[in-house]
């Protein structure tokens, strides 16, 4: 008898998406060279809207999870072996790809990563796509000559996945941070985090002047829209912004002027494409400038059961940090 396992599907029947929980074989899995037996995933946002069925999803049926951890069970005739240790984020995993809400599954060689040794696996999904990628926005701001001493710097959907992780290595590597919130309640935790003052996500939410007073050096924006052209607004001569989300709108109603008279830049973050080399840069940094303690306040487990009542929450804005998904359970 085939053995059999668990896998969380997105279905579209006459136009309208579902998903469920079902039971897959091997046979069922796509025609890619590395079978892994998958440990964790993670939920992101745009795990959320592909659970609630309002997007991202260009196939079907579609094994969700954008990211994944796991060991080589066959590694083919690629660089890896049986036991190998990877990491999988974006490459259009539940988008295109079957993704890492699965207990195994089949990937092409180039989208991997291997673990570095110091993690354990739930802490590269309590990192995960969002961590990864406040990890490649902190690299830019590094690149663009961004110093601790120049000034504060600002992070936007603070409370979120990147956000959160965005917070614990800026603050591990000097800067001081403004954390921009809608949730008071969640400025202890930011606190505990590393960030020193704070922003009412309103104030950046509502239409501004194209040209405002200087208030942070960087930042890392996860919202977009109005809110991003406000803190253009707000940034300090020479002062750079990166860009990597748009929960808050994918427009930009913004002016040049801080970029004419203020020599702002602003510096997208694309992290579902990154090449191969700049992820493994960006988790090895993550291993060297990451606090575990702070991780390990910021993350919370949950089985893959769960998915139906996470999804609508994290489009809601409801959770706080990070969820890893076992699975296994």
């Amino acid at each position: 008898m085939t053995d059999k396992f668990n896998a969380f599907i997105i279905s579209e029947i006459d136009g309208v998406r579902e998903a469920s929980l079902v039971q897959l074989t091997e046979a069922d899995l796509p025609d890619e060279e590395i079978l892994i037996k998958v440990s964790y995933s993670g939920l992101n946002y745009k795990d959320g809207l592909a659970i609630c069925g309002k997007g991202i999803v260009r196939r079907f049926p579609m094994v969700g999870g954008i990211d994944l951890v796991g060991s080589v069970i066959d590694g083919g005739q690629s660089e890896y072996v049986t036991g190998d240790k990877i990491i999988v984020n974006g490459w259009g995993l539940s988008e295109v790809h079957w993704g890492g809400f699965s207990q195994k599954q089949r990937l092409h060689p180039d989208w991997l990563v291997r673990m570095p040794s110091g993690f354990a696996e739930h802490e590269t999904m309590a990192i995960g796509t969002a961590g990864y990628t406040a990890m490649l926005c902190v690299m830019e701001l590094e690149e663009q000559g961004v110093k601790p001493d120049d000034g504060k710097i600002l992070v936007t959907g603070a409370a979120g996945g990147v956000g959160s992780v965005a917070i614990a290595l800026l603050s591990g590597l000097g800067y001081q941070i403004v954390a921009s919130t809608g949730r008071q309640q969640t400025h202890d935790y930011l606190r505990f985090l590393g960030a020193t003052d704070f922003i009412s996500r309103n104030e950046l939410s509502e239409t501004g002047k194209p040209f405002q007073k200087e208030r942070w050096v960087g930042a890392i924006d996860t919202v977009g829209s109005t809110t991003l052209a406000n803190v253009l607004a707000q940034t300090q001569y020479g002062g750079v912004v990166t860009c990597c989300g748009l929960v808050g709108g994918a427009d930009l109603p913004a002016s040049v002027l801080p970029f004419i008279l203020r020599n702002v830049r602003l510096i997208g973050v694309d992290s579902v494409m990154a090449p191969k080399e700049r992820r493994q840069q960006a988790w090895d940094r993550l291993e060297s400038d990451l606090d575990r303690g702070k991780l390990t306040q910021l993350t919370t487990i949950e089985p893959m059961s769960e998915l139906f009542r996470l999804g609508p929450k994290i489009i809601e804005g409801k959770t706080r940090g990070r969820v890893v998904i076992d699975v296994n359970q």
